[in-house]
């Protein structure tokens, strides 16, 4: 606290804002401070209310051996000065009694004695105030349980008594019974009990979270498999992070590590490091560490114990190492507790988890699915796909996987790559010594090779700067070599990838930016390169083509395959110029390359090559326009392909040709060659065949087809593949794209799951990639918290990135439609001078990149929401937020905007009747309503609009007939909308108007 209160008002004012605070150190210093504060004035009332407060910051904090020591102050004060406490605050005394009784339990170090003493000393102040002492047994069942003995006859003497004022809310009470039917092995009975809890109909501030992780073993042994995922996606969420609720996040893990799960496992033991530290209860520490415990076994047993873990604060630990720590700490803990007890309830409770056996091999939990040899992954570096067919074992002898992979590579196999790679492994180690052959040739020949087997990889993931250092680093070992036809190669290698670097470094961004923010200017090709206004990547890529030509000519001794890479990447250069510059001028020079390209391979026989060559002319083809001419081109390689070879290129001419039966709205040939395709992938390494587009492609063929849940498995599919070969970029982007599908589709808790591992990730938390992409993730986030009836998260998020955004000069139209979204979510908590605010904010970015319908939508509903939730109260504010609209839709007819849903013009006329009759100025909606229904006209056999009209009918009629008291000329009006919507088929748009009807002439 910056100045401690000077007067109650201001300390109430500190002790209010406080509360709405996260339970934790923040809030728990707070009311300390607070407490300090509380004891400067005379009166008693704010230091009891103070105390109250920090009872409650101890208790949830999860520091239970402060929280008897603050109510002891506060008893003491019941008291000496009764009259002080008003009936509220003496209901929150006597309820408190229960949480020092649990507090308590939860410390080892006070005696079993003390423990009864304290329960004798709440009955005994029960009895004496008149009280039921349900509560009493309620505790006395708890002591029993904790302890191991005499359960049954406690429970009976709890459970069978009527439940008073002060009992514990419904649904802790349900969940105390089941877990004593857990405990007595009847997973079926406490499933039943908990049923209410569950489903949602009984909750309160632990729960359902607290029920949920007790529920998911026995849910899986039941066989509800589909209900413990989806209930521990909800439940995790809701204990997460929390010190107090640091048991129920022990038994998430524990789920994870018996349902195949143990990578998510590990991750969400890293976000939840900080209970290592701030958990204070030793009871609630204890189950943690027994839940992750069990997580380590398992990863251990798995093989995977030099895995890096988030563990105990001050080093760093891996899986073996820290599973050895967590072993000690709860071992003891278990047996303090247990010499506290007299029992052994807490060691043989601990024995029984640690030595359950995984429940199901695998169970799909997340959109993610990860491995655990993915989990140390450094952000970029490839990761080694499961293999998806043998490939020849490696030569021991080194020379004889030299000439492999150099053989192999001639052709273009994706097998070279393996090879590479493990003569990457070789020479890299220690004892290396490179062998005396003159097939292999000196180590700066094997360098260069490797050099470029790299850089080859960097280009595949659009690292072009990398890509061009590589490549020039392995033209000078070629050299060193006496290779200069190998030089040469990679030098025109590395012309092409430096032409293919953006101009601007958020260029790709800018392009790729996933659905749902515009994209920015960033992505216009037309940065000039100074010269003619000649666009700085067109002229990039003709002077690299240019200097390839050049390099050609002055190189002699190239071999028939060295000659065609060069002719290959010729025309790969043309080819992007007309990419970029989509000018029909280019397409001649490409067509005239890649004729050259496929003469020189075809007099050769280089099958790959001669290949290639037609993927450029159908390419070519298809980006000047003609889709025709490239559909053919496809087909007569795909015969090729498939009567001469090679056959690792058939799935990338499958994809090809289904992307040019999606552009002719063919989704069904389309979905039938990515399938082919994918089966024919599977034969080969997924980098080789770009498995990652086939999935992505397969996914939009779905959308097209109807088929969003199939789209999704693609999704997921296609980003899992680019992380592995390390293009994280791309695998964000279909990740982002995935979770806005999960989101349409509902699946709300898939979504903020699949979005809180992105978002954990160490590049993503360190602010690497995009900022747009990061931007688009949290947003997406935002909504599905929103979606989830999680306002004040959602509105926190929001928050954020509306102010983050509004930095972004380059693209104001975005931080509209963020600003607009956050207005609506503050005038939901009736925040509405802060929603004004933000609407505010969001007028002036519209006013720089105009978003006419989103922002016509966003004030609609703020004007629909102060008028409903203040009434004639709020009727200015709604009509201030009306007008803006109106300017909007104003704006939008000037431009020639027209609406994707329906016009701003009826839905604005609408909104201010529905917002005249939130303030019960009934004439002034009926007004609205007329005019919204001439805006709308008269409905069609075909009119889309048929719905809108038919609903405003109803709207104008209620006004009239019940509001406005006139029911004649409101029955004539439903009358003749029935009629005519009737005559012109639209029946399902008479039903609310017939029922309507009904209505007014029953109350007549």
């Amino acid at each position: 606290m910056p100045t401690a209160p000077q007067t109650t008002d201001e300390l109430y004012e500190e002790l209010q804002a406080n509360q709405r605070r996260p339970y934790g150190r923040t809030r728990t210093v707070t009311a300390e401070e607070l407490v300090d504060a509380a004891e400067r004035f005379e009166e008693t009332l704010p230091l009891v209310r103070a105390l109250l407060e920090l009872q409650e910051a101890y208790t949830y904090g999860s520091e239970p051996r402060k929280s008897p020591v603050a109510f002891a102050r506060l008893l003491t004060l019941f008291d000496e000065q009764p009259a002080v406490f008003d009936e509220n605050l003496r209901h929150l005394v006597f309820w408190r009694f229960k949480w020092v009784a649990s507090a308590l339990r939860a410390l080892p170090e006070i005696p079993r004695t003390s423990l009864r003493q304290w329960l004798t000393e709440m009955r005994e102040r029960y009895e004496k105030a008149g009280l039921g002492l349900q509560p009493y047994y309620g505790q006395a069942y708890r002591l029993a349980a904790h302890v191991g003995e005499d359960t049954d006859l406690a429970f009976e003497l709890w459970a069978a008594r009527t439940r008073t004022p002060l009992s514990d809310c419904e649904a802790c009470e349900i969940s105390e019974r089941a877990l004593y039917h857990l405990a007595s092995g009847d997973d079926e009975r406490a499933l039943r009990t908990w049923e209410p809890v569950l489903a949602g109909k009984e909750s309160c501030q632990e729960e359902p979270a607290r029920s949920i992780a007790h529920a998911l073993l026995p849910l899986l042994r039941a066989g509800h498999t589909d209900r413990a995922r989806e209930l521990h996606l909800a439940g995790y969420r809701g204990c997460r992070r929390n010190p107090s609720m640091s048991g129920e996040v022990g038994r998430h893990l524990e789920f994870c590590a018996l349902t195949g799960n143990e990578a998510r496992g590990l991750e969400l033991l890293a976000e939840n490091r900080n209970l290592f530290d701030e958990v204070d209860s030793p009871l609630e520490l204890l189950d943690f560490l027994n839940g992750v415990e069990v997580l380590l076994r398992r990863v251990e047993q798995l093989g995977h114990g030099e895995l890096p873990a988030a563990g105990f604060p001050g080093r760093t630990w891996t899986v073996t190492g820290l599973r050895a720590e967590v072993h000690g700490r709860a071992d003891d803990l278990a047996a303090r507790f247990d010499a506290r007890n007299g029992t052994t309830a807490h060691t043989d409770r601990r024995g029984a988890r640690l030595g359950r056996a995984p429940l199901l091999e695998a169970l799909e939990l997340t959109l993610r699915t990860r491995r655990l040899d993915e989990v140390a992954v450094v952000p970029g570096v490839p990761v080694a796909a499961p293999a998806a067919r043998a490939v020849a074992a490696f030569p021991e002898s080194l020379p004889e996987l030299v000439a492999r992979a150099r053989a192999l590579d001639e052709q273009g196999h994706p097998d070279a790559r393996a090879c590479w790679t493990e003569l990457r492994t070789r020479v890299t180690a220690p004892d290396y010594t490179h062998p005396d052959d003159p097939a292999v040739g000196p180590l700066a020949r094997l360098r260069a090779d490797l050099l470029a087997d790299e850089a080859s990889r960097r280009g595949e993931r659009d690292d072009f700067t990398e890509a061009a250092a590589l490549y020039e680093e392995a033209a000078g070992l070629y050299d060193d070599a006496g290779t200069p036809a190998h030089a040469a190669l990679a030098r025109a290698h590395a012309v092409l990838a430096t032409a293919e670097i953006p101009p601007q470094t958020s260029a790709r961004a800018a392009s790729e930016t996933p659905s749902g923010l515009p994209a920015d200017g960033a992505a216009d090709t037309g940065d000039t390169d100074g010269t003619d206004g000649i666009p700085a990547e067109v002229a990039a890529l003709t002077a690299a083509h240019a200097a390839m030509v050049r390099l050609h000519a002055e190189t002699s001794g190239l071999a028939p395959y060295q000659e065609a890479r060069l002719l290959r990447l010729r025309a790969t250069a043309l080819g992007l110029r007309l990419q970029a510059s989509r000018s029909d001028g280019h397409v001649a020079a490409v067509l005239h390359e890649v004729g050259l390209l496929h003469d020189f391979a075809t007099r050769h026989d280089i099958p790959g090559q001669i290949a290639g060559a037609l993927v450029l002319r159908a390419h070519t083809s298809a980006i000047s326009g003609d889709l025709p001419a490239a559909a053919a081109e496809t087909d007569a390689l795909l015969d090729r392909l498939e009567a001469h070879g090679p056959a690792w290129h058939l799935p990338r001419a499958l994809g090809l040709r289904a992307r040019l039966r999606l552009g002719a709205q063919d989704a069904e040939a389309a979905h039938a060659d990515l399938g082919e395709a994918l089966r024919l992938a599977a034969d080969w390494p997924a980098d080789a065949v770009d498995t990652a587009r086939l999935h992505g492609d397969l996914a939009e063929a779905c959308m097209h087809l109807g088929r969003p849940d199939e789209a999704l498995r693609h999704l997921t599919r296609s980003a899992e593949l680019n992380l592995r070969r390390g293009d994280r970029f791309d695998a964000y982007c279909a990740y982002s794209n995935a979770a806005t599908l999960s989101l349409d589709l509902g699946r709300v808790e898939d979504c903020i799951a699949l979005l809180d591992s992105l978002l954990a990730e160490p590049d993503v938390a360190a602010g690497e990639p995009d900022d747009r992409l990061v931007a688009q993730l949290r947003l997406t986030r935002a909504r599905a918290l929103r979606a989830g009836e999680d306002l004040k998260a959602a509105t926190t998020e929001f928050l954020a990135l509306a102010a983050e955004s509004a930095g972004w000069d380059d693209d104001p139209g975005s931080h509209a439609m963020i600003a607009a979204e956050t207005a609506v979510l503050l005038a939901e908590a009736d925040e509405f001078d802060r929603a004004r605010e933000a609407a505010d904010q969001a007028l002036a970015a519209h006013a720089r990149d105009p978003r006419h319908e989103a922002l016509s939508n966003c004030l609609r509903e703020l004007a629909r929401l102060q008028a409903r939730q203040q009434g004639s109260d709020g009727l200015a504010g709604a009509l201030a937020f009306l007008a803006d609209a109106g300017r909007v839709a104003e704006e939008a007819h000037s431009a020639g905007y027209e609406a994707h849903g329906r016009p701003l013009d009826s839905a604005l006329a609408y909104e201010y009747g529905r917002v005249h009759a939130y303030a019960d100025a009934y004439e002034d909606a009926l007004a609205a309503l007329e005019k919204a229904l001439a805006l709308i006209g008269e409905p069609g056999p075909d009119n889309g609009r048929a719905g809108e009209w038919a609903e405003c009918v109803r709207f104008a009629a209620a006004m009239e007939g019940v509001y406005l008291e006139r029911p004649e000329p409101a029955l004539a009006r439903l009358d003749a909308a029935v009629s005519r919507l009737t005559a012109l088929g639209h029946t399902e748009e008479t039903e609310p108007l017939t029922s309507l009807a009904a209505r007014l002439r029953d109350e007549e």
